[in-house]
């Protein structure tokens, strides 16, 4: 997620994250697999609400689904449209609204166990 990338490469990774990043269906199942696979790295990046959240969750996405840089992602953003941007926040904060929960159940069963 933060390596750098040749100049080639990077060419042909903004045109693979513009594409990517434009599906918002498909970008957010990605999102949706970050919260599952990615838990220690959601963990860190998901309880910390300073940062931008949604971006963080795209950016693991983009990497995850086509081993792109964040700062690639962050370029392909800027050539999305009003509506491509707002779909895909959409489907960032479904992704963290799902991990919020599924971290707060986590935190839960992890204190009734503690309580035994």
């Amino acid at each position: 997620m933060w390596r750098k990338a040749s100049i080639r490469e990077e060419q042909e990774l903004l045109a693979r994250a513009i594409a990517f990043t434009g599906d918002a269906a498909l970008y957010g199942s990605y999102m949706r697999r970050v919260i599952r696979e990615w838990p220690i790295s959601c963990e860190q990046n998901m309880t910390d609400i300073s940062i931008n959240r949604k971006a963080w969750v795209g950016h693991a996405a983009t990497c995850m689904a086509i081993n792109c840089p964040e700062y690639i992602t962050r370029m392909a953003w800027a050539h999305l449209s009003d509506e491509q941007q707002r779909d895909a926040n959409k489907q960032a904060q479904n992704a963290i609204d799902e991990w919020e929960a599924t971290y707060a159940n986590n935190l839960m069963d992890q204190l009734c166990l503690s309580l035994i």
